[in-house]
């Protein structure tokens, strides 16, 4: 298991950006599994919606690709370098998220093809899948 210190020695995202607080399982250029813990605390709630918090649905995208770059970048070639969002494909959301929530983030990289990659991510909370994409990135300096 890794926590927020050691996702930061591998991703270079930081706050108020890092969207994940712990990754439950890796597995080094295959997958990954992560927990995101909402907390009506984050800035995104003041605006989106003050009467009623819903986590963004981008925001629950980044997530995914967020465990997907740890995935990916924790492998041996990559290790250093930057995973850069090139698409997102058949994002569905079926339910919405709210502060308090346990988000638990599971992507699985699909293919890897020189600096490009795809990959599958789900999100679930109490074991209901609240949201599932395909994604896609480049890896840079």
């Amino acid at each position: 298991m890794l926590n927020q210190e050691q996702i930061k020695a591998i991703l270079p995202h930081r706050d108020p950006f890092l969207m994940i607080d712990e990754i439950k399982s890796l597995e080094p250029l295959k997958k990954a599994l992560g927990v995101k813990y909402v907390k009506l605390t984050e800035d995104y709630f003041k605006g989106h919606f003050p009467s009623k918090p819903v986590m963004p649905g981008v925001l629950i995208i980044e997530s995914l690709a967020q465990v997907g770059a740890v995935a990916l970048l924790s492998g041996e070639a990559y290790q250093g370098k930057i995973a850069f969002f090139t698409g997102i494909e058949s994002a569905k959301f079926r339910k919405s998220v709210l502060p308090g929530d346990t988000l638990i983030l599971e992507c699985e990289i699909t293919k890897i093809r020189g600096p490009f990659g795809f990959g599958y991510g789900r999100a679930y909370v109490n074991d209901e899948l609240v949201c599932e994409a395909n994604i896609s990135f480049a890896v840079g300096n």
